[in-house]
């Protein structure tokens, strides 16, 4: 059951992050009021998620590791980093964000 959490919280975290985009700076009323809802309903199923999964992107893990003293092993430490360089090469050499 956490993995549907996780799914809905990704979902409602995509839509509030296209909602607030639309939003155009809280300046629209609709998007507004979507983004907003969409992400209470991110972070309540992502609560329901941390209850069975532990944390797991980069700098959350980080948080984990000293303020909750979970245990990463080689293969989530090799992903960490994999998901940090895949962040930077994005960020640093692709044109296809935008800044």
């Amino acid at each position: 059951m956490h993995w549907i959490h996780l799914g809905i919280a990704i979902v409602a975290e995509v839509a509030g992050s296209s909602a607030l985009k639309a939003s155009n700076g809280f300046t629209r009323i609709g998007p507004t009021i979507l983004a907003i809802a969409a992400f209470v309903v991110a972070l309540f199923f992502l609560s329901l998620t941390l209850r069975a999964l532990p944390l797991g992107t980069a700098l959350i893990a980080a948080l984990g590791v000293f303020a909750f003293q979970q245990n990463l092993d080689l293969a989530a430490g090799f992903g960490i980093a994999l998901i940090v360089a895949g962040v930077v090469v994005i960020n640093t050499l692709s044109n296809t964000t935008t800044h």
